[in-house]
């Protein structure tokens, strides 16, 4: 018994011992108010900051010491810059690959702009000016996309994806509700996301045929059952394979499947409209208006990559198949909002206007000559004289990106920054972590900018940004 007083009583002793120690250091951890005034203006929501700062301060309770105050402010600084740069925000791309995923994909054409301004308020979004009552979603645009890919209708979702699952929803129901597709076409798109996962989650069965190099039209014959609902097609745009490989083409397959009286879809991704061919060094991406003459009942591909629009999914083809995709009760949790209808209507437009090409920045950036990179290069450098690195003009190998064209190098020019006093790692982060964000990338151990990428009129905001950059930078 006397032990036990004896330990109990040690225990209380270090508790009291603990909270003698603690009160202090607890009384020396700043105060909210303080901590705000002395962060001052940070470019957030003041409750955001709030937020970040008391979850700060309270953890500060569980640190066995309290760390001086410059120290907590500094933590909470780079914690708001660091929240601050997960803010969608204009960036300058000089990575030299045209739809990047990660940058947004496509920019969007000038016209798609101003549609997207002049449409953020009010519109005749589901209103007839002319009957002066309720009216139909997007029929304008649908009757212009229907135009350009020489359909008998058309009509759009907010993704590719999404277009194939509403008409895998539609097509593939109990009994009939397998969905044959090659074994070489099951592929990955960006994400991480399959093709096969995508299939499944509409609740259809997949039926693969052929081997991962070569599926004849035999193999999707023998496949054809009581069961089937509809052939796929899914256009490799993200890859090629060489060598001994075989696909039946978009015209033997709708044989097939005319003669079978099953649906045939073919997804192309890439959205391509206007001949990829015409440039030299670019392979052949079929289109909507190309499948749809090969037979094909519904194409789908998406908005936002070689089409140059904003994100969507469009579908094209027989009229009564696109009227029923629009009856179905998940096309309304598919469908797009009024800013992406609106650029995608402007975008229609150009294309049809015989604009694409000449106004469209994807099709710009693809069809851009080096000797005018070449030009622009020259002028940055001399702009750029007496900054403490060397910037020289070098060559660069663009891609088309976004899951398209894989064949395609893009030849180009780029800035090259290296010397100085700061690692090529470093000074690619302080071009990252300005305003806007310029976005190069590290190679051969120089910092590299492809100017494929980057705007015409955003030339001189590069170069002040590389001045930025190199601010404070000692010279070697």
């Amino acid at each position: 018994m006397r032990i036990d007083r004896l330990a109990l009583g040690a225990h209380t002793a270090r508790r009291r011992h603990k909270l003698i120690m603690t009160r202090p250091a607890l009384r020396s951890i700043p105060a909210v108010e303080k901590v705000l005034q002395a962060l001052g203006e940070t470019g957030l929501p003041r409750p955001v900051v709030l937020a970040r700062v008391r979850a700060a301060l309270g953890a500060l309770r569980k640190l066995p010491q309290i760390p001086k105050p410059d120290a907590v402010l500094d933590d909470l600084r780079r914690s708001l810059a660091a929240l601050r740069h997960t803010r969608i925000q204009p960036v300058i791309n000089a990575t030299g690959i045209l739809i990047h995923t990660n940058l947004g994909r496509a920019p969007l054409a000038a016209a798609a702009k101003d549609a997207l301004l002049a449409c953020a308020g009010y519109s005749n979004l589901e209103f007839d000016l002319a009957a002066g009552e309720r009216g139909p979603r997007a029929a304008y645009l649908e009757n212009n996309l229907a135009l350009l890919c020489g359909a008998e209708a058309a009509t759009v979702v907010n993704n590719c994806a999404a277009a194939l699952v509403l008409i895998l929803r539609h097509f593939a129901q109990s009994p009939r509700d397998e969905v044959i597709i090659s074994r070489g076409e099951l592929v990955q798109i960006g994400g991480g996301f399959r093709i096969p996962d995508i299939l499944e989650a509409s609740g259809a069965r997949l039926r693969e045929v052929g081997t991962t190099n070569k599926t004849t039209v035999a193999d999707y014959a023998r496949a054809l059952g009581p069961k089937t609902a509809l052939l796929l097609k899914v256009h490799r745009s993200n890859f090629f394979m060489g060598g001994f490989v075989e696909s039946p083409s978009t015209e033997d397959l709708a044989a097939l499947a005319k003669k079978k009286r099953v649906a045939f879809v073919e997804d192309l991704g890439s959205g391509a409209v206007i001949a990829t061919e015409r440039r030299s060094d670019a392979e052949h991406e079929p289109t909507p208006s190309e499948v749809l003459k090969g037979g094909v009942d519904l194409v789908c591909c998406s908005g936002d990559k070689l089409f140059g629009g904003p994100q969507a999914g469009l579908i094209a083809g027989r009229a009564r198949f696109i009227s029923a995709l629009k009856r179905e009760p998940f096309f309304r949790a598919l469908r797009c909002d009024k800013l992406v209808l609106c650029a995608l209507q402007a975008t229609v437009d150009l294309y049809l206007a015989g604009a694409g090409e000449s106004s469209i920045p994807a099709w710009q950036m693809l069809t851009i000559d080096r000797e005018t990179l070449r030009q622009r290069a020259d002028l940055l450098c001399t702009a750029l004289q007496g900054l403490p690195v060397t910037i020289r003009i070098g060559k660069s190998r663009g891609q088309v990106g976004g899951g398209t064209l894989p064949r395609s190098a893009l030849e180009s020019v780029a800035l090259e920054l290296s010397g100085g006093a700061l690692a090529p790692v470093v000074l690619s982060a302080r071009l990252r972590h300005g305003t806007p964000p310029v976005i190069g990338f590290v190679s051969a151990g120089v910092v590299k900018l492809d100017l494929r990428t980057v705007f015409p009129e955003q030339d001189v905001l590069l170069a002040q940004r590389l001045r930025e950059a190199c601010e404070n930078i000692p010279s070697t």
